[in-house]
């Protein structure tokens, strides 16, 4: 089907250009020498992480809420990105905005809405859960239901992104890697990109325990999944809709999921060599390409969806991205239970080099011989062919040793 007929189409996208034009901060395409240089393949990402509010939500929240009458109520539901996009762009606007996020939403994202001036509910487990109460409290008191992605103008809104994208990136660029939630944003992308740049192949990525859009596309119809099982709670949607399952099916190549150690690695990377902090629903369109699963050796950009990460998850996604790109090593050591064993081997291992964050000497309860002791060491290392060496030179020094992780 042209580009130009459907249920969004390119007069849509650029009608919701001029509109959000006064309220956007620019979010220019550009190439990571430093990631193109690791990948070996040239690397551009669309940061829309520095957009206002920390993700591309604005665009379609904005796009919408501005065309209703002055002071009619709205309502959202949302874990975090669309809930600030809609109260900042009801703030803007003058409507007063109710916000539900379910109960796991990470409170960063919550008081940073609030702030936005939302009132806040928590309701349910999942963003399907708030989805519903949202939709209830709308029907109750005649406020207007702004969706993340099943609505015409959201899915315009955010397409606004594609059409940047066909002016900033250069010709050799094919290939566009979006992360895919509900699916708004891909399909606003996708329709954009048909229209201005056909030779461009768009490909989604989903988490793998929240992969509704790739099963929907399998089965052929909208799916709800039972459950969900991913850090990126930006992506972690039960089910998408009808309307941006046709648009999918229609403009975008392919679907692929990626585990949550890609999503880790690809976290890490964005922040060590890029200098990005990226949530792990942003980082996921990396996280494809780092992993292999975007096949080629072309050009290709990675839209970054947003930034809203909580400091506590990013602690613990750093320490998840440095094990699962082997630069964490934990083993268990038995030896002899003798005076200077243990002084020994942390002796041999500093003269190797190696960083030791923590040793754990035991003892007690533990299925050892009499003369044996259990040491458990947790240790820095290079890479994951570093981690195998430290493991062999161990155990040609006569250690009996187990890689615990």
């Amino acid at each position: 089907m042209p580009a130009d007929q459907g249920p969004v189409t390119l007069d849509d996208i650029l009608d919701a250009r001029e509109r959000l034009a006064p309220v956007l901060r620019r979010t220019p395409a550009e190439e990571s020498d430093a990631l193109s240089r690791l990948t070996r393949r040239r690397i551009h990402l669309k940061p829309e992480h520095r957009q206002r509010t920390g993700s591309f939500k604005l665009r379609g929240a904005y796009n919408l809420v501005s065309r209703l009458e002055p002071g009619v109520p709205v309502v959202a539901a949302s874990a975090g990105n669309h809930a600030q996009g809609v109260a900042l762009a009801a703030s803007l606007t003058g409507h007063p905005a109710t916000i539900f996020m379910p109960a796991s939403a990470p409170l960063p994202k919550v008081q940073a809405t609030r702030d936005y001036g939302a009132t806040i509910t928590l309701a349910g487990d999942a963003v399907d859960d708030a989805i519903e109460a949202a939709r209830r409290h709308a029907d109750a008191t005649g406020a207007v239901y702004v969706p993340p992605f099943d609505h015409p103008l959201i899915v315009a809104g955010q397409g606004t992104i594609g059409v940047e994208l066909a002016d900033e990136l250069p010709p050799d660029v094919t290939t566009v890697v979006v992360p895919v939630g509900g699916g708004g944003l891909i399909s606003g992308i996708a329709v954009a990109l048909a229209a201005r740049r056909p030779d461009v192949e768009v490909v989604g990525v989903q988490a793998a325990g929240a992969a509704s859009m790739a099963a929907s596309l399998a089965e052929g119809h909208v799916v709800r999944l039972d459950a969900l099982h991913t850090m990126a709670d930006g992506i972690a949607l039960k089910t998408p809709c009808a309307l941006t399952l046709g648009l999918v099916e229609r403009y975008v190549s392919r679907i692929v999921t990626v585990t949550e150690e890609e999503i880790s690695r690809a976290l890490l990377l964005l922040v060590e060599r890029a200098k990005w902090v990226v949530e792990p629903a942003g980082a996921t369109s990396f996280a494809a390409v780092l992993a292999g699963h975007v096949a080629g050796e072309g050009a290709v950009a990675c839209v970054l969806s947003g930034g809203n990460i909580d400091p506590l998850l990013l602690i613990r996604v750093i320490e998840h991205g440095l094990s699962a790109a082997g630069r964490y090593v934990v083993l268990r050591v038995v030896m002899d239970d003798t005076p200077g064993s243990l002084a020994r081997l942390t002796s041999a291992i500093a003269e190797r080099g190696l960083n030791i964050l923590s040793v754990e000497h035991r003892r007690a309860g533990l299925a050892l011989p009499m003369t044996a002791v259990e040491v458990v060491l947790t240790m820095e290392t290079r890479d994951p062919e570093h981690r195998a060496e430290t493991v062999e030179w161990l155990r040609d020094k006569g250690y009996a040793v187990d890689l615990l992780r």
